[in-house]
């Protein structure tokens, strides 16, 4: 699919753009996995129908608003940078995986909004130092592979007194368990790699972050999910949608007997955190927003 990109940032004042990409061989085939499992499915569904609400939540925290520069770090199709857009920001949306992209752009152009989308990876951001006012993700950087170069990469890009802020599901919420159901049937990380739910506990992304931001503010919250009629519902959608569902069960294609196993984990487990018998369920997030000192 091809992706226009406009790296705006590269020529912003404030210097040269920082790294473009992964030089080690390992950690370049690593992020091509990573590429090829968001682009499986149809992630900008599970954006639009399950989690549409984290994005103005964001932008709210933040105090977003007209004039201000916004970098949407791990976009995916834009749930973050296109409310962004909404509030008057000039934002540059920047993901991974270029299919999402240009889902988002579509988007983005059927409503009349100026985005730039640029294919880039979240540890290696090409862009210079202190170039945006707000630097944001919404459940997109927390599957970095590895958390302290995603994190020196969302403070070096924001400007010193700028907002970051970000949504990041906990491991006690549904999708911390998610992840934790499905870790026993695919295959284990390569070593250094950390698990994406670390970034739901506060003590994990203050350690992460350090000295370098002030005024941090950390609120567990819980989205509300009414999208699927019953727990069967949601684990037929997810093995359609999304990726890394996906990819548990592509590799389950030739076992049928772990296959069933992996349903019925998944059944139970969407059982387990309905709030009522209409399939609704909670998700439990973490909320969190900084300055750069």
């Amino acid at each position: 699919m091809s992706q226009q990109t406009q790296p705006a940032a590269t020529t912003d004042p404030a210097g040269p753009a920082g790294p473009a990409g992964p030089a080690d061989p390992a950690d370049r085939a690593l992020k091509d996995r990573h590429r090829t499992m968001w682009a499986l499915g149809d992630y900008p569904a599970v954006a639009r129908e399950v989690i549409a609400d984290l994005g103005p939540v964001l932008v709210g925290a933040t105090g977003v608003g007209p004039g201000d520069r916004v970098l949407d770090v791990a976009a995916g199709s834009g749930n973050v940078a296109i409310p962004a857009a909404r509030a008057g920001a000039r934002v540059v949306a920047s993901d991974l995986t270029p299919a999402l992209l240009e889902v988002g752009r579509r988007q983005a152009e059927a409503e009349g909004l100026a985005l730039d989308w640029d294919e880039a990876d979240a540890e290696a951001l090409p862009y210079a130092d202190a170039a945006f006012d707000a630097v944001l993700s919404c459940v997109g950087v927390m599957f970095a592979p590895h958390h302290h170069a995603a994190a020196d990469e969302l403070v070096r890009v924001c400007r010193p007194g700028g907002r970051i802020g970000l949504v990041s599901w906990t491991p006690e919420g549904f999708v911390g368990r998610l992840f934790a159901t499905m870790k026993p049937y695919v295959a284990p990380p390569p070593a250094g790699v950390q698990a994406p739910p670390l970034w739901g506990r506060e003590d994990h992304v203050a350690e992460l972050l350090g000295d370098r931001v002030t005024d941090v503010r950390a609120e567990r919250r819980t989205l509300a999910v009414d999208a699927f009629d019953d727990a069967a519902g949601f684990r037929e959608f997810f093995k359609r949608c999304y990726g890394p569902t996906i990819a548990a069960y592509r590799g389950l294609a030739e076992d049928p007997e772990r296959t069933a196993a992996l349903d019925a984990e998944l059944l139970d487990l969407a059982r387990r955190f309905a709030t009522g018998p209409d399939g609704a369920m909670g998700w439990e997030y973490l909320l969190l927003t900084a300055r750069r000192a």
